[in-house]
């Protein structure tokens, strides 16, 4: 899915609720110039951001990451996988997320599960974001870095964390070499 669906899709539902971008920014706390940015642009926001949106617009957060709608059991192939968005560092800068949706032709779903891979770019400039909702990562490959609240922990492959996602946080690769983790965001309705 390229990025400018999504903020297309953003744009449809800030029109259909009559939300201009002052709007949206007071109600999620978000800065006007990023959400104006985001839109014109088409930069990918973190997730964090994009939740707000979502819950401030009234839909799933998926609602902007769906193309298709499938029955169960939905099946993601490693091979047939593919990145559906990735968040840049900073503008004009390199990507320092690339995310790969395991659920998005699931319409019904209550979670978000994702692979992911965490480039060292990640390191550059860490920004906490907070939402409502838990998340669940599970380091798959390399080392990563997750600052949670004013705690930071280091986790190596095999290492797991699972958290409230309210509390300021952000994760990061951590050393030279891409990460990749699977994570599961889930926020409530």
């Amino acid at each position: 899915m390229s990025t400018g669906k999504i903020s297309q899709r953003i744009q449809y539902f800030m029109e259909k609720r009559e939300i201009d971008t002052c709007k949206l920014a007071e109600a999620t706390g978000l800065d006007t110039k990023f959400i104006e940015t985001m839109l014109s642009a088409n930069i990918y926001p973190p997730l964090g951001p994009l939740i707000k949106i979502a819950r401030t617009l009234g839909v799933r957060l998926g609602t902007f990451l769906d193309d298709q709608q499938t029955t169960d059991p939905y099946i993601v192939r490693e091979a047939d996988r593919t990145a559906n968005f990735s968040v840049l560092a900073e503008k004009n800068k390199p990507a320092s997320l690339n995310f790969f949706s395991l659920g998005m032709g699931k319409t019904d779903r209550h979670m978000e599960p994702f692979f992911i891979e965490i480039l060292p770019e990640s390191a550059t400039r860490k920004t906490l974001s907070s939402h409502e909702g838990e998340e669940w990562i599970a380091v798959v490959q390399g080392s990563i870095e997750v600052i949670y609240g004013k705690e930071t922990y280091i986790l190596e492959e095999g290492d797991s964390v699972y958290y409230n996602s309210i509390v300021p946080h952000y994760v990061s690769c951590k050393g030279a070499v891409k990460a990749q983790i699977h994570a599961v965001v889930y926020i409530p309705e």
